[in-house]
């Protein structure tokens, strides 16, 4: 069954950009942004589709073969689609090859820091990691913290068929908003 997703062609790239999708799909919710604290800028926007896929790229490296395959491919999709994004900013072609090494070490710098954050045993570097590099040090992570939590759960609870089929698991983020002290009171 598992070989099917991996013909050649149009085929083959099919479920890759169904999950690129949903990756996205995931990056895009409003409660990302209106609850959790997450900046409705390009800067934001992008480091939630890196921390989404870094979730979903985390849970291929855990399966067999061929996930990491597919998860190669997910990555290439990702950045040529980031390359796209960038061209549409209107940076120069020039400017294109300096950006995407850019984005590619951040984004990667972001795995390693999300990786050693999740193997810790309580949320106190997961929320450090995630002001540093999405929220900031004015806003409250520990939504998003839980919300990273609970994604990876699901995850991790996913085999790489189900995957494929039904998409990455993630949970809905408005579930782990933070009450404001500004919004607690009765209106």
């Amino acid at each position: 069954m598992i070989a099917r997703f991996f013909r050649r062609g149009a085929e083959r790239r099919r479920p890759v950009e169904a999950l690129h999708a949903a990756i996205v799909g995931a990056a895009r919710q409003p409660a990302l942004y209106t609850a959790l604290h997450v900046p409705d800028t390009v800067e934001g926007r992008f480091e939630a589709l890196c921390l989404h896929a870094y979730l979903v790229l985390r849970r291929l490296d855990r399966l067999p073969p061929p996930a990491a395959d597919f998860a190669q491919e997910l990555v290439d999709t990702v950045f040529a689609n980031l390359d796209a994004n960038v061209r549409e900013l209107g940076v120069s072609d020039v400017g294109v090859s300096k950006r995407m090494k850019k984005l590619a070490s951040s984004f990667y710098g972001r795995a390693r820091s999300y990786d050693a954050a999740l193997a810790a045993p309580d949320d106190a570097a997961l929320q450090a990691a995630l002001a540093r590099n999405i929220v900031g040090p004015d806003s409250d992570p520990a939504g998003l913290a839980s919300y990273v939590r609970a994604a990876e759960t699901s995850l991790s609870a996913v085999d790489f068929e189900t995957l494929l089929k039904a998409g990455p698991p993630l949970p809905d983020p408005s579930a782990f908003a933070a009450a404001r002290p500004d919004t607690d009171q009765p209106a």
